[in-house]
């Protein structure tokens, strides 16, 4: 068995002995595979920053086994949190809360709120419920870069800094969580995902555009970037001049929901050819359209 083999399988039990020392493992969730370490220990925490080299300053989502786990983490949980945890969890949805005193600054990056989840995958869910403690779970890669969606994507990205990956297998959704603000009086969608606007309307009612500054993942203006240059279209008649160049082009306007699970394959894939540039014509912005372009406009943005 390789030295790659060996840290990577099914085996529960070693996630749960690595977490609770405070190590970190790739964990599967129907999104994204995470990076995950114990979300109440500031050492573990901050390993985790460390390795992706992410800035302290952004919070984390702490994922929990239960809605009634997820209400632990809060001191003022509200009628709107607890009507879209029911509706949605477990799912591809993080809720943003008044924090608890007893979830750490490491986590929330000094913020009084917390960002909090209940994951959906098979393997994530046995392993919550196999511990005391959440977990932050970001996007196990690079700070900025392409999201893994298998664990050879962990690996490829990590390498030796995790300790051990579980392999859930290609995740289903294949974008990152819609993050929805309940903390004001104004519900807002903060990042779009699998849960779409219109889902979360027909819980709450209504919702607000995002303001004011980051207060969850996946706020910046560019993020998920490959190496290569991405081109967005919103028809195919503009991809034209592109392909008669021989630059490829991508659609991903016919099949959002399947061009979703393969959104960060693909781009990885861009990558390992070299390409130069990427055309890719854009989805419409109805239910996981919205969510693929805001990730393909954010890879498409210029780098700070």
């Amino acid at each position: 068995m390789s030295r790659e083999a060996h840290r990577v399988g099914v085996d529960i039990e070693r996630a749960v002995v690595i977490i609770t020392s405070g190590g970190l493992i790739g964990l599967p969730t129907e999104t994204v595979y995470g990076l995950a370490a114990r979300a109440d220990d500031p050492l573990a925490v901050s390993k985790v920053f460390e390795v992706k080299g992410r800035p302290r300053g952004h919070p984390l989502i702490i994922h929990v086994s239960s809605l009634d786990r997820a209400r632990l983490l809060s001191e003022q949980w509200n009628e709107r949190a607890e009507a879209l945890g029911a509706r949605f969890w477990p799912g591809p949805l993080t809720l943003v809360v008044r924090r608890a005193s007893t979830v750490i600054n490491e986590v929330t990056g000094g913020l009084d709120t917390v960002a909090i989840r209940v994951p959906s995958h098979p393997l994530a869910r046995q392993l919550l419920e196999r511990l005391d403690v959440g977990l932050v779970a970001p996007s196990a890669n690079l700070f900025g870069r392409v999201s893994p969606t298998t664990a050879e994507h962990v690996l490829d990205d990590l390498g030796g800094s995790v300790d051990y990956v579980l392999d859930g297998g290609p995740c289903l959704v294949g974008v990152e969580s819609t993050i929805v603000d309940c903390s004001t009086d104004d519900v807002e969608i903060l990042r779009p995902g699998a849960v779409t606007e219109a889902d979360i309307v027909s819980v709450v009612g209504s919702t607000s555009p995002a303001s004011g500054r980051t207060r969850a993942p996946g706020m910046l203006r560019s993020h998920y970037a490959p190496n290569c240059a991405i081109v967005t279209v919103e028809a195919e008649s503009e991809a034209v001049s592109f392909r008669e160049r021989g630059v490829l082009v991508i659609d991903a306007h016919s099949d959002p929901e399947s061009f979703a699970r393969d959104l960060y394959s693909i781009l990885r894939r861009c990558d390992e050819e070299s390409r130069d540039m990427v055309v890719i014509v854009l989805p419409s912005a109805d239910g996981i359209g919205g969510a693929v372009r805001d990730r393909l406009m954010k890879a498409a943005a210029p780098r700070p």
